[in-house]
Formats: C-alpha cells, structure tokens, sequence
C-alpha cells in the first residue's frame, strides 16, 4: 500500500464516520523533529586508554591460548 492509497483509505474512512455516525474528526500535525540531536558523550583520553588495555588483554589471551593448543598438538 502506498502512501497515496494510505491517505486515500483515511480520507474515505473519515467520510464515512462524518456521514454514518456524525462524529468530529480533529486532525494534528506531525511532530517535527528536534533540530539538534541528543547530546552524547565523547570518549576521553583515559577511555580511550583503557579501550587500549582490554585490546591487549585479549590479544595476549588469544596468543597464549593459541600456543598452548600449539603446544599440545
């Protein structure tokens, strides 16, 4: 369903209810969206130190996992 067929398929719905059950149809606007964005949190120089760390952590696991499968092969 496109978007042309959507509105159409609202507009004959609204009719209907206006014409069959007299009802009063009130109609809003989309709500815009915020012209700036969220603010979020930069990583600063000691994140990216410890990201760093944890990096080397599992490289050296890896490593030393690997050679002991080497090891025992």
């Amino acid at each position: 369903m496109t978007k042309d067929e959507l509105r159409a398929e609202l507009e004959r719905q609204a009719q209907r209810f206006t014409n069959v059950y007299g009802g009063e149809i009130t109609t809003y606007a989309a709500e815009r969206e915020p012209e700036r964005k969220p603010w979020r949190k930069k990583p600063t120089v000691l994140d990216q130190v410890f990201k760093q760390e944890l990096q080397k952590l599992e490289q050296e696991k890896q490593s030393s996992c690997q050679s002991t499968v080497a090891e025992q092969a």
